[in-house]
């Protein structure tokens, strides 16, 4: 079997139903898994996808993560290998202004959920001695950005949270790594593309010289929950065509 294969292996990504979930949910399909694509609404559109790729049939699950434990009890009833914590929000205001609701939402569902949705895989996962967690983190993990105070801070947190729990887990056979995605094509980014001027300054430090699709970031995701990955733990993968190294 190849090194980059996923057959074999049963994935839960959430936040499939649109965007980056749902091309990491297509890819792990297409490269062998069975794929569990969930959302806060229905995943139809990805499981169509993933038929398109895969004779394996794909599955839809409701988790939403304004409460941060709707999947503690996912992981006891079913064996799942590979878990993708993609699911996010973001709320946008000047630091000065900003709301303590947005605060907490975006903690709730970006950095809280993340935390406890790992912690209930793990104990599923540990007694078997194997498992993948991909975590999706983001430039702000690393920077500051402007007028996402609460997205920057759970950002920040998720590649904390994601070398501590590799620190914990990689002797007792889970990885746990983290994708930092640069400037993606999805609904989060809307905002800045419709802006002429942020668009323009955006593109004019990106390397590449253009916006990151969702494919981009899907790929790498089924390399860190593929068996080629497996010395790699710890690990926040900037997938950002360049922006950081500028």
């Amino acid at each position: 079997m190849s090194a980059f294969s996923l057959e074999g292996r049963t994935a839960l990504v959430t936040g499939a139903n649109t965007g980056i979930g749902q091309a990491i949910a297509v890819a792990m399909a297409e490269a062998g898994a069975e794929v569990i694509a969930s959302g806060r609404r229905d995943c139809d559109e990805t499981l169509e996808m993933m038929g398109r790729v895969s004779d394996k049939a794909g599955r839809s699950l409701i988790l939403d993560f304004a409460d941060p434990m709707a999947a503690r009890d996912v992981f006891a009833d079913q064996r799942i290998d590979i878990l993708v914590n993609n699911a996010g929000i973001i709320r946008r205001d000047d630091a000065v202004d900003f709301s303590e609701a947005d605060w907490d939402a975006v903690m709730d569902v970006n950095l809280k959920a993340l935390f406890f949705t790992c912690q209930a895989f793990a104990k599923a996962a540990l007694p078997r001695g194997r498992g993948k967690i991909v975590n999706i983190a983001s430039l702000l993990s690393f920077q500051g950005g402007i007028r996402v105070p609460s997205y920057t801070a759970s950002k920040h947190g998720v590649a904390g949270l994601t070398k501590l729990m590799a620190n914990e887990w990689a002797a007792k056979g889970l990885t746990v790594n983290a994708i930092a995605p640069g400037y993606i094509e999805t609904n989060n980014t809307e905002a800045l593309r419709a802006d002429p001027d942020r668009s323009k300054a955006i593109l004019d430090r990106i390397p590449a010289g253009r916006w990151g699709r969702p494919e981009d970031i899907a790929q790498t995701a089924v390399f860190l929950a593929a068996p080629a990955s497996d010395y790699i733990n710890g690990a926040v993968l900037n997938v950002d065509g360049g922006w950081l190294a500028r």
